[in-house]
């Protein structure tokens, strides 16, 4: 008999109606002969209430006591849908997290899941009964009640499903995923599945209807993901390894309104740089989101990052003592500006797509102050007020609103999300022995056949971007990474890339011909770099991998000259006499966690 979990949030329980709503749809996959474990969240906004009541009392309350106060919520829930499926007929029992044996570090308030006991689930499943968990708690080696953090209760149904070889069904207010935000694009679609890695970054540009440390859990160990609404009974998405469709380049595009972006001007252009800024800011908890380093200029080159707004004081605090110490030439900060991402497997395979989205925003005269780029996301920052504009017009330009053609349908969602015995057995193999977040490295790999070409001192103004990479296309070169920067100090930007170094000439040939039309001071250029990449599942969880990263390299002095970040991903570039020594520094470096 098939075990199939069943997560619902604190809108699809905030009342008595909607709990009975979520008690029958439990009962009804038991009658279709399925064991049913359901992940319960908190009713409604009864954790806002009871952090509003801890604050009344302290304006620091200690953590311990945070997670004994928050796991409360969950408790009431677990307890009265247990009351509704026995109101129904049906035999039901509920279980806090430590009655279930999920087992967490003591990491209080964002604890993670070292391992979780099925021998007490099972035993009350083969009893005939609907087991109810208490989402976003677990206990620590030492009885203390942890919570897991933001969308604890997602990590926890996926972690369930994972251990007890089950799939997964989120039940939430909205009916799927869809290609971006339907409150903000009505015209939004919604769509019949997505891969893994484009859930993972879309839910870190904040337009998933999931948190990233569950789609990690459902990725590391294959737990394929049923999303549907909890009002109604429609197919709702799969997030699964394969996307909705093969030929669809973008599959989805996201807006995230609350960052702010810091540049560090002049700064040495030194191993050990981007270690010294980004550990003291991983030491503070920061959460840094797109990094832009570019190439040095005289000695010194420019960082520029973004971090959540709310963050921006204590970045700015934590970087004071680094900026003396290394005589950085300024920081600056702009908290009026935006991300807009697209997203999608296809890119890896496609040329011309951070092109459609550059000349988008030339014709709309949308200015970009900074571009990331990675195998399945660019990213770009605009001007806050212009944001909106800016998704509609990739939206509208990647059609994504239209149906693909060749949408993959490997059966009907129920027969989509059921794991086969060869998975089971594999995920099972990967739980012997291991913290089930703990960080897992898949690949380090070294692409030691590119060069890069930077514009330094580049007129900042819009379309420029636009201008300078369809002239590059056209002048047959396949461009790479890419990374923009701003500098307020001197109103210039830089635009760095990397190419195949057979295409390197043709590459300054191009730029040359456009010095006089979109003006910059210099083009320099390497002939030969490497283009190292650390892959894995984690990268967002664990904040360190990148100080990992930075570390190893510096104490071997090789300098990093270009940074871009993923969700799934980590990329520098160094110079290319330096390739293999990177190469081993980093397996070294990352020994212990690689796959």
């Amino acid at each position: 008999m098939a075990i199939i979990v069943q997560k619902f949030g604190g809108t699809s329980v905030a009342d008595t109606a909607k709990i009975m709503a979520a008690a029958r749809k439990a009962v009804r996959a038991q009658q279709d002969g399925h064991q049913v474990v359901m992940v319960v969240s908190a009713m409604g906004k009864n954790t806002d209430m009871l952090v509003e009541l801890a604050n009344e009392i302290s304006g620091q309350p200690p953590a311990r006591e945070m997670d004994m106060l928050l796991s409360t919520g969950e408790q009431v829930s677990v307890a009265l849908m247990a009351m509704a499926i026995d109101a129904l007929g049906h035999k039901a029992v509920s279980l806090t997290g430590a009655q279930i044996g999920v087992r967490t570090d003591s990491t209080h308030t964002n604890a993670r899941i070292i391992s979780i006991s099925t021998d007490r689930m099972q035993s009350l499943l083969d009893a005939g009964n609907i087991v109810i968990a208490a989402g976003f708690q677990g206990i620590d080696e030492d009885f203390n009640i942890t919570t897991l953090g933001r969308g604890g209760s997602d990590t926890t149904a996926v972690s369930l499903a994972a251990v007890l070889g089950a799939s997964c069904e989120i039940y939430t207010d909205v009916d799927g995923v869809y290609t971006t935000d339907p409150r903000k694009l009505p015209e939004a679609r919604k769509v019949s599945r997505v891969s893994y890695d484009e859930m993972l970054e879309i839910a870190s540009v904040g337009a998933g209807v999931m948190h990233s440390r569950s789609i990690e859990f459902a990725k590391k160990y294959a737990v394929p993901i049923h999303v549907r609404s909890s009002m109604s009974d429609g197919i709702g998405t799969i997030i699964a390894e394969s996307p909705e469709s093969h030929d669809r380049v973008v599959s989805t595009a996201a807006v995230t309104m609350d960052e702010a972006r810091i540049t560090l001007s002049a700064v040495p252009d030194l191993p050990g740089t981007s270690h010294a800024v980004f550990s003291v800011l991983a030491n503070e908890n920061i959460t840094v989101d797109m990094v832009v380093q570019d190439v040095g200029d005289n000695g010194k080159s420019n960082i520029s990052f973004t971090v959540p707004e709310a963050e921006l004081d204590l970045a700015l605090k934590a970087l004071k003592p680094v900026a003396g110490q290394m005589a950085f030439g300024a920081i600056t900060h702009d908290a009026n500006v935006a991300k807009v991402s697209v997203v999608g497997l296809g890119m890896a395979q496609q040329t011309g797509v951070a092109e459609t989205m550059f000349k988008v925003f030339a014709e709309k005269d949308i200015n970009i102050f900074m571009i990331t780029t990675s195998e399945i996301k660019i990213s770009c920052l605009v001007e806050r007020e212009v944001a909106l504009d800016a998704l509609r017009a990739v939206h509208n330009a990647y059609d994504l609103h239209v149906q693909p053609e060749n949408v993959i349908q490997v059966g009907s969602p129920s027969e989509e999300i059921q794991r086969d015995e060869a998975t089971r057995a594999s995920v099972a193999e990967r739980l012997r022995g291991v913290g089930m977040e703990d960080l897992s490295i898949e690949s380090i790999t070294l692409d030691d056949s590119q060069s890069s070409v930077s514009i330094l001192g580049l007129t900042d103004r819009p379309g420029v971007a636009d201008t300078v990479f369809s002239h590059v296309a056209k002048a047959g070169v396949l461009v790479d990474m890419i990374i923009l920067s701003y500098s307020e100090q001197d109103g210039n930007a830089s635009m760095s890339f990397t190419c195949p170094a057979e295409s390197r000439e043709a590459a300054i040939a191009a730029l040359e011909q456009l010095k006089e039309e979109v003006g910059f001071r210099e083009i320099v250029s390497q002939s030969s770099v490497g283009k190292l990449s650390v892959a894995g599942v984690g990268l967002r969880s664990h904040t360190g991998v990148g100080i990992r990263m930075f570390r190893s390299l510096s104490e071997a002095g090789i300098n990093v000259d270009m940074i871009n970040t993923s969700e799934v991903n980590v990329n520098v570039i160094v110079n290319g006499q330096h390739n293999e020594r990177a190469l081993e520094v980093l397996e070294d470096a990352f020994a212990d966690v690689l796959r």
